[in-house]
């Protein structure tokens, strides 16, 4: 049996979620409209082990959501998992946030927008098809009334993430359907195991969320 952690933190959804084997085993989350994922994650964390009845040291792995999303988030994340890691002497798992996003819906035909909100009117985004190959790799789009038209012209798409609200008032189209959801750690679990077995570590030392955009600090305003 092999029990791995994962973990979620890449927007106001705070998750985490114990896997035996791929198989979810229990989690814990909180959508709140604050980001609290500094007070919470470690508890979430504690709360799933003991719900399983399983000891830290019984962990294979932990998984993190790589991001896209907030820096303060994904932050928050990363640390976390490394240092568990470090502590326990096992490998880190990184999952790419917008993949485990595309994981949320099921479709029989066409294809997966996942997304999620950026500044203004842009959005982080990825396309897959219907068994979730890449065929659009994630990057900071800028939404336009004719954003996806190429592709909406010839089949079913399904957008899904929180830069849904945004996208559909720009897109107009018989074909586009869209699911406002949130990445969760749920569907993260399957996509770690695989990547277990397949002996997909990060470098602890080294490595660093995927941000795609650089961090901008906004200053804050004095009376």
């Amino acid at each position: 049996m092999k029990y791995i952690l994962n973990i979620e933190t890449s927007t106001t959804n705070c998750s985490v979620a114990l896997a035996k084997d791929g198989k979810t085993v229990c989690i814990k989350e909180d959508n709140s409209l604050k980001y609290s994922h500094a007070e919470r994650l470690h508890v979430y964390i504690d709360e799933v082990l003991k719900k399983a009845n399983i000891q830290k040291s019984e962990l294979v792995a932990v998984a993190v959501s790589k991001g896209p999303g907030s820096y303060t988030g994904l932050r928050i994340g990363v640390s976390s998992a490394k240092g568990l890691c470090f502590a326990l002497d096992i490998p880190l798992i990184s999952v790419p946030t917008l993949e485990a996003l595309a994981y949320k819906i099921q479709i029989k035909n066409g294809c997966i927008v996942a997304m999620l909100d950026a500044r203004r009117m842009e959005v982080y985004a990825s396309t897959f098809d219907s068994k979730y190959n890449c065929i659009d790799p994630t990057d900071a789009k800028i939404l336009e009334e004719n954003s996806y038209s190429d592709i909406l012209q010839n089949q079913p798409v399904h957008f899904v993430g929180n830069g849904v609200e945004k996208t559909k008032t720009l897109i107009q189209h018989p074909n586009a359907y869209f699911d406002s959801q949130l990445p969760s750690a749920e569907q993260m679990c399957r996509l770690s195991f695989n990547k277990f077995q397949a002996h997909e570590f990060e470098n602890l030392a080294y490595f660093e969320p995927f941000y795609l955009k650089d961090f901008i600090a906004i200053p804050s305003k004095k009376n």
